[in-house]
């Protein structure tokens, strides 16, 4: 039997059609399943014999909490279990602004850069666009509050499975459903340029990211893989070309690894490359994982990085570190209960 929720709209409609049920009846089915359902016993505004059929027709999978880890500064990091076993983590997080929630797109990640923990066991396989929208309604029914933003930046490269990725976004803006703004959706890449080109053309409103995390071509490639791919010029040009074509600034992630990347003419070399574009740099104190040997830049070392940027036309931030006393680093949770 397939999972409802890994249908699309359009199948459900051709199920209902094949059962002899009215159109509007696959609206109720999928506002029920943005509502959080846990079964189809739950739609009752569906007949009970519509209910019996659809049981036997189809199965009703969900995403299940394995662990939660809860921070004193209210940010939650979830272990989620797939039907299949395997696990994939999702971040919530409180702001001034809103609450937001970082989700993952992969199990595991192919990118092999080397400050982060989920590329550590390789990519086990790509997520379907129904689990990513999962983790939302698992999590926003775990802690009954609203989630006003998503960042795709867990584990796993978007761009890497861009379909899958494409769809979740079309369902969590559907405005049937869920009805989230694309404004209120960011996405993060390493730098897939063939996807970054197409992305912008059929999601201008969507918040771009990049995972820059270095000065110059080389100690990119020091850093991560994929540079060799998709040289930083390349990248940088491609990202010139997406604010001028959306209107919209590109973020610049930042992890502050220290000797690494964090010296005075590293923040020269990157300012030099960034001025004039329509851009945000943030920079990340990096949440360390012992596999890497790397340690995070200390805080004043940031804020002078920072600062300079500032001082040469860059816009700039520290990102706020939340969760530091869970296992904060992206794929961390994940590791440590796969080592278990």
């Amino acid at each position: 039997m397939e999972n409802i929720k890994a249908l699309s709209r359009p199948q459900v409609k051709d199920l209902l059609t094949e059962l002899g049920q009215p159109a509007f009846r696959e609206k109720q089915i999928f506002q029920w399943i943005c509502k959080g359902a846990a079964s189809f016993d739950e739609m009752t505004d569906l007949s009970k014999a519509l209910r019996q059929t659809l049981q036997q027709r189809c199965s009703f999978e969900s995403l299940q909490i394995a662990t939660v880890q809860r921070s004193k500064d209210g940010t939650r990091k979830y272990l989620l279990r797939l039907s299949d076993g395997n696990c994939i983590e999702a971040v919530f997080m409180q702001y001034d602004y809103g609450n937001s929630l970082c989700i993952s797109t992969q199990v595991g990640c192919a990118m092999g850069c080397r400050f982060c923990a989920s590329t550590l066991g390789g990519k086990v396989r790509n997520l379907k666009a129904w689990e990513m929208l999962d983790e939302y309604i698992v999590i926003t029914k775990d802690t009954g509050k609203p989630i006003n933003h998503i960042v795709l930046m867990g584990i796993g490269e978007p761009f890497d499975n861009y379909d899958e990725v494409t769809g979740f976004l079309d369902r969590i803006h559907d405005k049937d459903g869920i009805g989230l703004s694309l404004r209120n959706v960011t996405v993060s890449t390493c730098g897939i340029i063939p996807k970054i080109r197409r992305f912008g053309k059929e999601y201008p409103q969507v918040n771009l990211a990049i995972s820059l995390h270095a000065c110059d071509q080389q100690e990119r490639e020091s850093l991560m893989p994929v540079a060799k791919a998709y040289p930083m010029d390349e990248l940088l040009a491609a990202c010139r070309a997406h604010g001028e074509e959306t209107g919209r600034r590109v973020t610049f992630e930042y992890t502050l690894i220290a000797g690494k990347n964090d010296s005075r003419e590293g923040a020269a070399a990157l300012a030099k490359l960034l001025q004039g574009m329509l851009c945000h740099v943030n920079l990340i104190p990096l949440n360390p994982v012992e596999e890497t040997g790397l340690q995070s830049a200390d805080r004043k070392t940031a804020e002078a990085f920072r600062d300079y940027l500032e001082d040469h036309g860059v816009p700039a931030t520290i990102r706020r570190r939340l969760g530091a006393d869970i296992d904060a680093a992206c794929g961390q949770l994940r590791k440590n209960s796969s080592n278990q």
